[in-house]
């Protein structure tokens, strides 16, 4: 790019580069407003070419930051205003524009127990833990380095058991549940610095245990009725109802986790044996979901009448520039929000409402047709059938099935 060039030509040249990504046409004219508020300014102080020392200093005047103060913890107007303005700054560098992900800061508050911390990390990744574990384990971590931090420790070698038992005072009143992943987490790390040679002693064994009884919850099921209902309500004449539509069918006749959903790849599509294979992400197991009719079609109406282009591999992508697979931590609640609102379901007080409960429902349909649990757990996906006989609460006829008749039992009371 000219870095000369006149701030009324690039403002006109990212315009046009947002339109030929896509980008809606409310954002489109968002950026135009701003731009044209950013122009007013540059005449009235004789600038004629953009500069990140202009654009700093329009911010600081007409919304009191700049980019050097704005912060993640900023209102998130600010994060508009400073998205237009570092679009600018792209598109002058590097005559393209990129996406920026504003991401937390890294930990840095204890330097003295970083490398302690970045060993950890790479041990929970070889344990194979999920990201979600690795994160909660890592973050409960920190909350107990800061403690000791606080405490004036400088080495973890002189973590003594009192250190041990101080913190576990601090944690009393929370959850019980809560309580026992944090010890959890605790004796991991404690037994991790013992043998990597950061502390003589193994003081995993003084965190007392706390023992939970397993009480599972019952699960929220959904009548099979209101699952017809939502699936009717979709509007699949837009490319959004397509797309919506296709993954509500593979949750509610599948039983498929949002996250496998997310990242089924084109590739994965085997058209010749009519099946979908992928590692399950939770499991990482290698399996197959038979494509049926109703989800084939809905996948193929999609793909051929839905789907924008785009070069992502990924089967479903979000439906707004740029055009690309859901985020990691997307669980697309809100489509099932939508639908659920638009064909009036009102669910009972405190049920699941979300795409996890479909599966639950998925695994009472095929309880109340009596198909064996080894077959239900093989569906949903599970390790064991542990998880999947606590499915069993909510087969009300089956439970029926085993009731006793008090009249027939008082029979025996002289016997």
């Amino acid at each position: 790019m000219n870095p000369k060039a006149p701030i009324r030509k690039l403002v006109a040249e990212v315009l046009a580069e947002l339109e030929r990504l896509n980008y809606a046409e409310n954002m489109c004219n968002q950026y135009r407003r701003f731009y044209n508020r950013l122009i007013a300014f540059a005449d009235s102080i004789d600038e004629t070419v953009y500069s990140e020392e202009l654009g700093n200093k329009y911010l600081r005047i007409h919304h009191h930051f700049d980019l050097d103060s704005y912060t993640i913890s900023s209102h998130r107007t600010f994060s508009c205003q400073a998205r237009c303005i570092r679009v600018l700054g792209d598109y002058k560098l590097h005559g393209a524009i990129m996406r920026r992900r504003t991401t937390k800061a890294p930990y840095e508050r204890t330097p003295q127990f970083a490398e302690a911390l970045e060993g950890y990390q790479k041990e929970c990744v070889q344990r194979n833990y999920s990201q979600q574990g690795m994160r909660t384990r890592v973050y409960r971590t920190q909350l107990f380095i800061n403690y000791l931090d606080d405490c004036g420790l400088s080495s973890l070698s002189l973590l003594t058991a009192q250190h041990l038992s101080n913190y576990t005072r601090t944690i009393a009143g929370y959850h019980k549940k809560s309580i026992s992943a944090i010890l959890t987490t605790l004796r991991s790390f404690l037994k991790f610095l013992y043998l990597k040679g950061y502390h003589e002693k193994d003081l995993s064994g003084v965190v007392p245990k706390l023992k939970l009884p397993h009480y599972p919850k019952i699960p929220s099921a959904w009548n099979p009725e209101d699952v017809k209902r939502v699936l009717e309500t979709i509007d699949r004449g837009n490319p959004n109802g397509k797309r919506d539509y296709a993954i509500l069918l593979m949750v509610a006749r599948l039983g498929m986790r949002v996250q496998d959903i997310k990242e089924i790849r084109l590739t994965n599509l085997n058209w010749v044996a009519r099946s979908i294979e992928i590692v399950q992400h939770k499991t990482k197991r290698t399996v197959s979901y038979p494509i049926l009719d109703g989800i084939g079609w809905a996948i193929i109406d999609y793909l051929k009448n839905g789907r924008p282009q785009t070069e992502s591999p990924h089967l479903f992508i979000r439906h707004h520039a740029p055009f690309e697979t859901f985020g990691p931590h997307a669980n697309l609640h809100n489509i099932i929000t939508k639908y659920t609102r638009l064909a009036g379901i009102k669910m009972r007080t405190g049920a699941a409402q979300g795409m996890h409960s479909l599966r639950h429902t998925l695994a009472s349909v095929l309880l109340e047709q009596e198909t064996p649990l080894p077959v239900i757990s093989e569906i949903l996906g599970h390790m064991s059938t542990m998880s999947t006989s606590v499915y069993l609460k909510i087969d009300l006829e089956g439970l029926r099935k085993c009731a006793l008749d008090p009249d027939e039992v008082f029979q025996y009371d002289d016997i």
